[in-house]
């Protein structure tokens, strides 16, 4: 019997990268394959057209023995091919229904919408399939969770066979993590196959049938999770061995660098979004801020960088009131910041390399004399992080928005390190990243701590959290729900925690 999928010599190539080269791979009926590898390795452009928002330069596509052309995600969609990105295709305002409706119309004489049948027709998947989504809800109430499930819905309803899941994890619990798959389980159960991309070792050794890995652009091998472990695979998507354990010895705490007493932030348009938060940093810790992405980090890096103000309480850095400092104020006090979004708030894309590696130092000494820049001091400091950085680039002038996510990342961190610092705020510090990167920048965090600077540390990742950590606060809405000493929580119960979950051991 043929495969349910067959990709045969995908290639795809773009200005100067063979991001695809002769990909060959399969999917069995009924069964779960990961598709792993570093960020940049070629797995989205794979599945970007076999979904048809990108047309191959050379190979063809098989969906159940038979040749199909894919232009269009309305071409995938009728060979019953469906995929789920990782920043969901919603419309918060519409109900589940009308989101799952849309493009999709069911409509009554006299051209009314049918929104009565389909949720009637929503409702009968979610049961199904164990989704377990209100048809009348409206997706902006839904936790991330919930409006993953939606998007499932939506593939289900025009009724694909074959769902490609991109890093479905990412914004999830790890208890969501869970329901997920045996969502995942449920689907294959009933006959669909499934391909899920993911760059989380834990993962697929756990929940996959069969692990396809990708580096380069090729398919560098393969793997049943009974006979893998999570070093052989990381092995194989860099390319060498990874230390994939953060050996950091107890921390030393000492004198508070950064108080946050009783502060609000609104958002862009006046939302409360960090409500009456309280903590303190201190040299020679990590403190880890834990919580599903949309829960008031974000507000809470941009106040504590100068990038946004509180509306009440105060923030003091080094015993010195920031609340309402500019940026360039709370950098010259010895604070760093490697940001969430690193081409929104960390880079300027057109610019050089060299550029950015200077952004926030580009005034000072070597690399100006008064309004000069010297620019053989920026580019001789360029190279030099550059190489210690392993920043992949043919040289320190090409524009940085020319370079991978995980490259770009790599340059603001390598700026941010590569002066004296007393206070570090790091915010997703490794999101794009491969595991060989991640392995680096944890233990430069880790030597940023044992240095005795402050690190404060904001992450989705739990693992990260968890191996990084000190101390953790739990964010949940807006407020931070629990502080607790990293040795004395596990996993599951921070877990909890990001659900919104306290529980008496834990609040005590």
């Amino acid at each position: 019997m043929a495969p349910i999928l067959e990709l045969r010599g995908i290639t795809k190539r773009f200005p100067g990268v063979l991001a695809n080269d002769h990909i060959d791979l399969t999917l069995e009926k009924g069964e779960i394959h990961a598709l792993l590898g570093e960020n940049g390795a070629g797995k989205s452009t794979l599945m970007n057209i076999l979904y048809g928002l990108y047309a191959p330069d050379e190979g063809e596509i098989f969906v159940n023995g038979q040749k199909i052309v894919v232009t269009s995600p309305r071409d995938a969609i009728a060979a019953g091919v469906g995929m789920v990105h990782q920043h969901f295709m919603l419309i918060p305002v519409f109900t589940v229904t009308e989101n799952v409706m849309l493009g999709d119309e069911s409509v009554r004489f006299g051209g009314l919408l049918n929104r009565r049948s389909s949720a009637a027709r929503i409702r009968e998947i979610s049961e199904q399939y164990r989704l377990e989504v209100d048809p009348g809800s409206y997706v902006k109430d839904l936790p991330v969770g919930v409006q993953q499930r939606v998007e499932i819905i939506k593939l289900l309803y025009r009724e694909a066979d074959i769902l490609i899941l991109d890093e479905p994890t990412a914004v999830l619990t790890p208890q969501e993590v869970d329901e997920l798959f045996t969502i995942m389980r449920s689907l294959v159960d009933h006959g669909k196959s499934i391909i899920f991309i993911t760059h989380k070792l834990r993962e697929v050794l756990e929940f996959a049938d069969r692990i396809t890995v990708i580096r380069g652009g090729q398919v560098v091998g393969s793997a049943l999770p009974q006979e893998a472990d999570q070093n052989s695979l990381a092995a194989m998507m860099v390319g060498r061995a990874v230390d994939l354990h953060v050996d950091k010895q107890p921390a030393n705490p000492q004198e508070i660098v950064l108080k946050v007493e009783d502060i609000v932030v609104l958002d862009e348009i006046n939302q409360v979004m960090v409500k009456d938060v309280s903590f303190d940093v201190r040299a020679g810790e990590i403190f880890g801020v834990a919580g599903v992405q949309g829960n008031g980090q974000t507000e809470l890096v941009k106040a504590l960088t100068g990038l946004s103000h509180p509306v009440s309480g105060e923030i003091t850095l080094l015993g010195q009131d920031i609340s309402h400092a500019s940026p360039r104020t709370i950098t010259e006090l010895g604070s760093a910041h490697i940001p969430e979004d690193r081409q929104k708030d960390g880079l300027v894309l057109t610019a050089p390399i060299a550029d950015n590696l200077v952004l926030n130092t580009y005034y000072l000494e070597p690399f100006a004399k008064g309004a000069i820049i010297q620019m053989d001091a920026v580019i001789k400091t360029a190279d030099l992080i550059v190489a210690n950085f392993d920043v992949r680039t043919p040289s320190s002038l090409i524009p940085v928005g020319s370079l991978s996510g995980g490259n770009q990342q790599k340059v603001i961190v390598g700026r941010e390190f590569s002066r004296p610092i007393k206070f570090l705020v790091a915010s997703q510090p490794t999101r794009g990243l491969d595991v060989g990167s991640i392995e680096y920048i944890h233990n430069r965090l880790i030597e940023k701590r044992d240095d005795g600077c402050a690190v404060l540390l904001v992450s989705t990742e739990l693992d990260e959290i968890m191996e990084l950590s000190d101390r953790i606060a739990v964010m949940y809405r807006g407020q931070t729900i629990a502080i607790v000493d990293a040795k004395d929580v596990t996993k599951e119960q921070v877990g909890l925690l990001m659900a919104g979950v306290v529980s008496e051991k834990i609040a005590a």
